[in-house]
């Protein structure tokens, strides 16, 4: 199939690309290269533009005239979402406003979604699946809910199918060791921890010991980056098959406490580096593990790497490579 990834020369984007090129795919990458990187984009052409510019998207659709579209470009951080909710409305809402609308000027009916277990919000039960209610408590997590609404309008107005793939924590590296996590600016706590054992950062922040979980830090369902890229490739094959329009979580069903990641960062990385206590961020649940019971049942999609050192291991190896690379 022709596939037109959105925000493919970004962390889970590109790994994506290169599971499509593998396949087979004729793949093409847009994105705007605000936290991309183009060296990132391993197979496919690269197209440098922004999705607030309907015209140019125009143009890419009819030059390459896709049989699906894969959308990742967004903003994802929650607490940037916290100061700066505008931006995430514009990016993720009136963005894919516009990709939306040219995809059904020129027919493209399928379409994968990247959305988030934040629009769940603070869930009642644990791990959560698709049914539970739609509550998010930040910009980003309202974002991802409007545009899966959207789709769903889309999707009962007209022959337009989607899967949306609700992500929770995306960590680790290619195994092969081409890609990885490379935006400096990154949240994600195992990155940050990774980047305080090379010493880039002096200490690592430990955000909130007062929730009610087993150790007072927050809970997360860590997935590794792979295993995501192959739910995006079992997603398109749902929608190539002749599947319905879904939304699908996307995590391992365990989860660990911030103080579990630290720890086992230590014991990975040998390097017993600082981390100190502070409040707590806006905007985070106490908990999220995934029930992916139902991506499994609809896909098939099994997944390879469900082993927390084993993803960590894979993203320190992928920040050695990066220091080497800006050190050379």
């Amino acid at each position: 199939m022709r596939i037109l990834v959105t925000g493919g020369a970004g962390y889970i984007g590109s790994h994506v690309v290169k599971e499509l090129g593998r396949a087979g795919h004729d793949v093409a990458v847009l994105d705007d290269l605000s936290t991309g990187n183009s060296w990132a984009v391993k197979y496919g052409s690269l197209i440098v533009g922004d999705l607030a510019d309907e015209q140019m998207i125009e143009r890419v659709v009819d030059t390459f005239r896709p049989d699906a579209i894969i959308h990742f470009a967004a903003s994802i951080q929650v607490e940037e979402s916290m100061r700066n909710p505008l931006k995430y409305y514009r990016n993720n809402v009136g963005n894919t406003l516009n990709l939306l609308k040219v995809a059904s000027a020129f027919g493209v009916s399928r379409f994968v979604y990247s959305s988030t277990a934040a629009v769940y919000g603070i869930p009642e039960t644990i791990p959560v699946d698709e049914s539970a209610p739609i509550e998010p408590i930040n910009p980003y997590g309202a974002s991802k809910a409007m545009g899966e609404r959207v789709l769903g309008h889309l999707a009962d107005s007209s022959d337009f199918r989607f899967v949306a793939l609700r992500y929770f924590n995306v960590a680790g590296a290619d195994p092969d060791g081409e890609l990885g996590q490379a935006y400096q600016a990154s949240t994600h706590l195992i990155t940050r921890a990774l980047k305080t054992a090379r010493g880039e950062f002096e200490r690592l922040a430990i955000y909130g010991t007062d929730y009610p979980t087993f150790d007072g830090t927050c809970i997360r369902d860590y997935i590794h980056v792979s295993d995501l890229a192959s739910a995006h490739l079992a997603a398109l094959d749902h929608l190539a098959s002749g599947g319905g329009s879904e939304i699908m979580n996307c995590g391992y069903g365990r989860g660990y406490s911030v103080r579990e990641v630290v720890e086992t960062a230590k014991r990975v990385t040998g390097i017993d580096f600082q981390a100190f206590e502070t409040d707590r961020r806006d905007g985070d649940p106490p908990a999220l593990v995934a029930d992916s019971s139902k991506l499994r049942s609809l896909t098939g999609w099994t997944p390879r790497h469900d082993d927390l050192e084993f993803i960590i291991g894979t993203a320190w190896a992928w920040e050695k490579r990066l220091l080497k690379r800006m050190t050379a």
